[in-house]
């Protein structure tokens, strides 16, 4: 039986004549091949192992060497090498099925367009807004392309069937929808907004804290010009979730203001007053009734509520109850009708007594 030191001394030599480790210390115990040191190759280190296993008189052993991961550069380049070559060979051999595919998507280009202008004529003669027209166009502007992009996949890759490619597409729906939340909701949102909903492009809307005219309504997004200037993108979703009041809808809108009047004065002259007054105005509706009615008795006046019809944008409606103010305001004035004041009357148990004031 061997001792542990002409173990050692072996095993040793052996590995150390190989060249293929480094630092390369080997101890024995009572018949247990202790290794240390490093290697290159995951193959040298279990060769170390089985080596010593295999030796007489060796009861164990504790392979402790370390894989090192060199970078051997012209085994790395050709390496690559050889991948791009492969790759360029794929290529040639399916480049066929590229121009096939490219010929496809040009096909679908053509045919968009196409289809687009044919519609556009078409629609063009119809009764629809012309949100809902733009909104039919984009649907079928997308079916195209679908179906386009379709093909352009079974081309280049032959296997691919368009049955699997609906059931890719059915598969990964799940976790597109939830990746795509947002932009989905926003899509069918818009949808919805420019099928059914009651105002287009031109229109004045009011939706929470946003008011202004539409420019544009696309099928993710709305933008609104507010009175200021600014313009607001607002998503589909937001108008589709919240009341949404629309102003111009309608030709022409109600306008209410109160005017109030002395308690002396003449109430019936003072409401015909008004009544003219209001009538007189050119941005009033001839067409529409004006509503002159004695509401309240308040502080110091009999107060009435003028009611008229005016055009409906913002604009129209501030010019049509500044044109108005100022007409009753001068037409009372020129009857002598007072418009009074706020005033209070104050009632003392006991009699004041005034005294002059020595200068």
């Amino acid at each position: 039986m061997d001792s542990d030191s002409a173990i050692q001394r072996r095993l040793h030599s052996i590995l150390t004549t190989t060249g293929r480790y480094r630092d390369l210390d080997v101890t024995v115990q009572d018949s247990v091949v202790f290794l240390r040191g490093s290697t290159t190759k995951l193959d040298y280190y279990e060769w170390a192992g089985q080596l010593a296993r295999n030796t007489d008189s060796v009861a164990a052993v504790v392979n402790d060497l370390a894989i090192e991961r060199e970078m051997n550069l012209p085994q790395t380049m050709d390496v690559v090498t050889e991948s791009l070559a492969m790759l360029w060979h794929d290529f040639l051999e399916r480049s066929p099925l590229f121009v096939a595919a490219l010929l496809a998507l040009l096909i679908t280009w053509l045919m968009s367009r196409i289809t687009n202008s044919v519609l556009r004529r078409i629609l063009a003669r119809s009764h629809l807004r012309s949100s809902l027209r733009d909104l039919v166009m984009q649907l079928v502007t997308i079916a195209v392309w679908l179906l386009g992009l379709t093909v352009a996949a079974v081309i280049v890759f032959p296997g691919m069937t368009p049955a699997k490619v609906l059931t890719v597409l059915g598969l990964s729906s799940v976790a597109v929808g939830f990746a795509f939340k947002d932009i989905f909701e926003n899509f069918f949102a818009g949808i919805l907004i420019l099928w059914r909903y009651p105002f287009d492009k031109g229109d004045f809307i009011e939706c929470g804290e946003i008011r202004g005219k539409i420019e544009d309504i696309t099928i993710r997004m709305a933008m609104i010009r507010q009175v200021d200037g600014q313009l607001v993108v607002v998503p589909n979703s937001y108008l589709f979730k919240n009341p949404v009041d629309v102003l111009t809808n309608k030709s022409s809108r109600r306008i209410t203001i109160i005017c109030g009047v002395a308690y002396n004065a003449d109430l019936e002259q003072s409401s015909n007053l008004m009544s003219k007054a209001v009538r007189s105005c050119s941005t009033v509706k001839v067409n529409q009734p004006v509503e002159i009615f004695a509401q309240e008795f308040g502080a110091s006046s009999i107060n009435f509520e003028v009611t008229w019809w005016t055009d409906p944008t913002p604009l129209d409606i501030r010019k049509s109850r500044n044109e108005v103010v100022q007409a009753v305001k001068r037409a009372l004035d020129q009857a002598g009708i007072e418009i009074p004041f706020p005033q209070r009357t104050l009632s003392f148990k006991e009699p004041l007594t005034t005294k002059a004031m020595d200068s």
